[in-house]
């Protein structure tokens, strides 16, 4: 059977995305390729979330065409589900798969032609994008897309951290348990590439995780595209009961498997609910972590953004955080430049990151995305304004981590250990090796010595080096 090589592009959920397209095409009996040039078949998973996550998958495809013109190019994901002919008309693509198809890439790679049941379910490329010039393809069986909305699968695998390549130091799993999103940002294309929003059923979750901790891994993080939402979906289990919760699969995870630690990755402001947040503040097996997207600190912007909460809600979310788990790594999600933000409104937002105990902020500028409506809006905001605003708040991102990380010198905290470096962290000793490690609340800490990874453990911090903690065994 040929070899195969997966590129993945974009978020946690591209990526666990790509875990289970690996799984795909090994039962089918394709061996992983080391690097696309030695592959036969090239599976690029895109993301299109901005128009630079559509030029990094334009370029890979050029990049893979050069260097081994015979493989078969077959794009999927994001962009591929939002501009299916656009990609097909690019030189060197033999396969455009769309998220709507996904679930059965392997299958079609290996079918030289659609059967007529996949052609019944199509919807015609014209209808997908009936704004734009219809390009010449040669063979449209070659173009697999339909109706996301439509679309019930959801793919799942754990996925494992970038530079976890070796099985002997794979110690973080990242399981998608939610995929798709019932809200309407009007900034955000993600619903219309990724359908409504969808769980995966609790005994398959709570399978995936046993399965995980029996191979031996000791922390598992759970995420999806909107992860607040798990459960929505399905019918309660009685009249008496609403349809399943976040806060229910939690503690069912915790009571049906022995995981050590189970990690919640970002759950938007409205979900977290004051019996989450007790939830979280009451195991030591759940870490001290809560991201909790905020976009923006102004009114205003929000309202235009189509976002369900106020300035007010968010910063009673975080106090409430804050409060209940007060080592808890708080991190956010900030847009700068989104259309007509004012030098008044980004500076609310500046405002409210300064006063809120944040710990991290991703910082992102805005990128119009065709169809949505915010794209539509008047008064865009010039590119060096948005590119200013965003090395501000990089920069106050950065104090406010920097003074949460001092914070613990002196102090215990717990960690798992990632791999071992050769690096020295300590000053005084030259030629020292440390072990990478992660701690509970979310931060990077260089371990004196050499030890196993997958191991959690109890440090002493001893310092601040480079952004990183700096500690030794207890």
């Amino acid at each position: 059977m040929p070899g195969y090589y997966l590129e993945n592009f974009g978020c946690r959920a591209t990526q666990a995305d790509g875990a289970a397209l690996g799984r795909q095409f090994e039962e089918r009996g394709f061996t992983r390729a080391h690097a696309a040039a030695e592959a036969a078949v090239v599976v690029l998973n895109t993301c299109t979330v901005t128009a630079a996550a559509d030029g990094d998958a334009r370029a890979a495809i050029r990049r893979v065409r050069r260097q081994n013109p015979e493989a078969r190019i077959v794009v999927t994901g994001c962009y591929a589900q939002r501009a299916p002919e656009e990609i097909a008309a690019l030189p060197g693509v033999s396969l455009v798969v769309g998220n709507s198809h996904k679930h059965a890439l392997a299958e079609i790679v290996l079918s030289e032609q659609t059967d007529s049941s996949r052609r019944e379910s199509f919807v015609p490329l014209a209808s997908l994008a009936a704004n734009s010039q219809r390009p010449t393809i040669d063979d449209q069986q070659s173009v697999f897309v339909s109706d996301i909305f439509a679309h019930t699968e959801l793919l799942a695998a754990p996925v494992f951290d970038a530079g976890e390549a070796d099985g002997n130091q794979r110690t973080r799993p990242n399981l998608k348990v939610q995929d798709g999103c019932d809200n309407r940002c009007s900034f955000c294309v993600i619903p219309y590439v990724r359908g409504q929003s969808r769980s995966l059923p609790l005994h398959r979750v709570i399978d995936e995780v046993n399965a995980l901790v029996e191979s031996g891994y000791r922390e598992v993080v759970i995420s999806g595209i909107n992860l607040g939402r798990w459960g929505r979906d399905f019918r309660p289990q009685t009249s008496d009961l609403g349809p399943p919760t976040l806060e229910g699969l939690i503690r069912t995870i915790l009571a049906e498997t022995s995981l050590e630690k189970l990690r919640i990755s970002s759950v938007e402001p409205m979900d977290w609910s004051d019996d989450l947040i007790a939830l979280v503040a009451s195991s030591s097996r759940i870490a001290r972590h809560a991201h909790v997207p905020m976009q923006s600190g102004s009114d205003a912007v929000l309202r235009r953004m189509h976002r369900k909460y106020r300035p007010w809600h968010y910063r009673e979310k975080i106090m409430k955080i804050r409060s209940a788990i007060p080592t808890a790594a708080i991190g956010t999600d900030v847009m700068v430049g989104f259309p007509g933000e004012t030098d008044t409104e980004f500076a609310e937002t500046r405002r409210m990151i300064e006063d809120l105990p944040l710990t991290y902020l991703h910082v992102f500028t805005y990128s119009p995305r065709p169809g949505t409506p915010a794209a539509t809006l008047a008064r865009h905001v010039p590119v060096s304004v948005a590119r200013e605003r965003n090395r501000i708040l990089r920069e106050l991102a950065a104090e406010k981590k920097l003074a949460f990380m001092r914070g613990f010198v002196g102090k215990e905290i717990e960690a798992i250990t990632l791999r071992a470096s050769s690096e020295s962290y300590d000053r005084d000793v030259s030629h020292s090796v440390s072990t990478e490690a992660l701690t509970d609340n979310y931060l990077k800490l260089h371990l004196k010595g050499r030890h196993e990874p997958n191991r959690w453990l109890r440090a002493r911090i001893q310092n601040v080096v480079d952004g990183a903690l700096v500690g030794a065994l207890y």
